[in-house]
């Protein structure tokens, strides 16, 4: 192979780079949004239920253990890299793979046979399932932080495609067989045992297909690996330096390295699985409801609401991810007005695509239920109250994301995880008083996420002011947002009324509404002069639509 990953290299463009994997998380996302409407036909709001307290402990044990791996093995990597230590490197890569094995196996090990610990009973089946996916994503993490280090994304980018795809597939195909062959029958039994058993099967269908999606992306990573193997061994035969470090010392940096990272990414999830544990084990005895609903009514809120909140934040987290890393240079470079400058655009770019996204889901809330979710309309009413509720966090959520970008980026890498501590904290104590001491049910964790964000909105905001005395424009970059999604979401609900005069689906009225909304938006914020050409160059896709507006003379 005449031309390596490793010559990518010579290609600095952060912001391209960082473009390409932010994309390839969006892609990944609608994938597993789309995926999830058949598969809640197939195993119900008590399988989504059981499906996702199984991930949410999963998803803690796996950070612990191996989801940091790749951010970390990124920059230690690339550190050796930056000074052309092509052998430390790559002993780095190889130390990499000795600890994964070894601290997988063991979180493996803890979740298999410790899961009776985290999830109430009839869960247990479905997070054993998961376990195996802890040891192997370890060798996935350490596989994309390495291309990731030579500032090559495209490798992670179409694995964490390939993983979704076959995640997807495998799901929704595994869920059906496994309900089939247990119950011989796809119909919901009359009794209660029956309709356990059925969700907990289809569940484990369902995790089966993360497992899946992750082996698919490891042998993907892998062949990449192997293609490149004979150069990278060159590379690393050819290099005279002469420090070569000892394991001893290997294994101290990537513990030293990836610590960090745990504690700020386990402390950013934990609170789901604190909530889930709070909601579908101590709510039930609390105001003395079964179980098997309040972990139903768990799945409507984490499988389907917070599963569509999250395509917008997205959406944000990838502007945000295009344009931090000049960020880091400035500041580096002691250069704080364009420091400053830079942080400005990426707020303004995440408010831009955030505020209208929150305010149309809130507007829309039972009609894209129903869209993407036909079997919710029993539970609607409580489904679109969630929704409405967690449209809100989806400002929220994007403002303390990229502000805890922000002040990693400026070296303040404990700020954002003391913060998180405190909302979760304050968080925890609401959910345990709304829950105890009103009827909201589910809708009480709603308010109590969306409190959670305004908390690590407002601390992380204050956080970077304090930092480097920054502070945000706010006309254009909240007020005007703000003003031309109320004037889209007039329209764009205008339109929908007029149709369902018509039609008897919502569904049907709601397509043609959301179509007319975007170009709608986009005028006004044209209108408004929010929109300027430096805004538009920030957003992917900016160059080609700033040439196509001139040659329309609406800039």
């Amino acid at each position: 192979m005449r031309h390596s990953v490793l010559d990518s290299e010579k290609n600095d463009n952060l912001v391209k780079q960082a473009s390409v994997l932010a994309i390839a998380g969006i892609v990944s996302r609608i994938i597993g949004l789309l995926y999830r409407s058949p598969l809640s036909e197939i195993i119900g709001d008590l399988g989504l239920g059981y499906y996702q307290s199984a991930y949410n402990f999963y998803t803690i044990i796996l950070i612990i253990s191996s989801y940091s791996i790749p951010s970390a093995v990124s920059k230690m990597i690339a550190g050796k890299l930056a000074v052309k230590e092509y052998r430390n490197a790559h002993r780095l890569f190889r130390g990499s793979i000795v600890y994964v094995s070894i601290v997988g196996f063991i979180a493996s090990m803890v979740l298999f046979f410790g899961a009776g610990l985290f999830v109430e009973e009839a869960a247990v089946p479905v997070l054993k399932i998961f376990a195996p996916t802890i040891f192997l994503f370890g060798f996935l993490g350490v596989l994309r932080g390495y291309f990731q280090a030579h500032k090559s994304m495209s490798q992670t980018s179409v694995s964490q495609i390939i993983e979704q795809i076959v995640n997807a597939l495998v799901s929704v195909g595994a869920a059906a067989l496994f309900i089939k062959l247990t119950m011989k029958t796809m119909e919901v039994p009359a009794d209660k045992a029956g309709r356990i058993l059925r969700a907990v099967r289809g569940a484990q269908g369902s995790a089966l297909g993360t497992g899946l999606g992750v082996v698919a992306a490891l042998v993907f990573m892998t062949l990449v690996y192997l293609v490149n193997r004979k150069a990278i061994l060159r590379r690393a035969a050819e290099d005279t330096t002469a420090n070569i470090d000892s394991v001893k010392q290997i294994f101290i940096s990537i513990t030293c390295v990836v610590t960090p990272f745990i504690l700020s990414t386990a402390v950013y999830n934990i609170f789901a699985p604190v909530n889930n544990k709070i909601f579908t084990e101590l709510y039930p005895a609390w105001r003395q409801i079964e179980q098997e609903v309040a972990t139903s009514h768990w799945g409507i809120f984490s499988g389907k609401d917070q599963v569509i909140t999250n395509i917008p934040i997205a959406f944000s987290s990838a502007m945000a991810a295009a344009i931090i890393p000049q960020v880091t240079r400035y500041i580096a470079a002691r250069d704080i007005d364009s420091a400053k400058s830079k942080i400005g655009l990426a707020v303004k770019s995440t408010m831009i695509i955030s505020i209208p996204s929150a305010v149309g889901i809130f507007t829309f809330a039972a009609p894209i239920i129903l869209l993407l979710f036909p079997g919710t309309r029993p539970n609607i009413e409580l489904a679109s109250h969630c929704l409405m509720a967690l449209s809100v966090s989806v400002v929220l959520i994007a403002l303390s994301t990229l502000n805890s970008s922000i002040l990693q980026s400026i070296g303040k890498l404990y700020t954002p995880i003391i913060n998180a501590v405190i909302a979760l904290i304050l968080q925890t104590i609401l959910t345990v008083v709304l829950l105890k001491f009103t009827a909201l049910d589910v809708f009480a964790v709603a308010i109590s996420y969306t409190f959670y964000a305004a908390i690590m909105a407002v601390l992380n905001q204050l956080a970077v002011r304090r930092a480097i005395g920054y502070k945000q424009e706010m006309v254009k970059s909240f007020v005007l947002p703000f003003a031309s999604s109320l004037i889209m979401c007039l329209c764009s609900y205008g339109i929908y009324r007029l149709i369902l005069m018509k039609a008897t689906d919502e569904r049907i009225a709601l397509i043609p509404a959301i179509i007319i909304a975007v170009p709608v938006y986009f005028l006004l914020l044209i209108a408004f002069r929010c929109l300027d050409e430096r805004t538009l160059r920030s957003l992917p896709g900016g160059t080609k639509t700033i040439t196509i507006l001139k040659k329309v003379h609406l800039i």
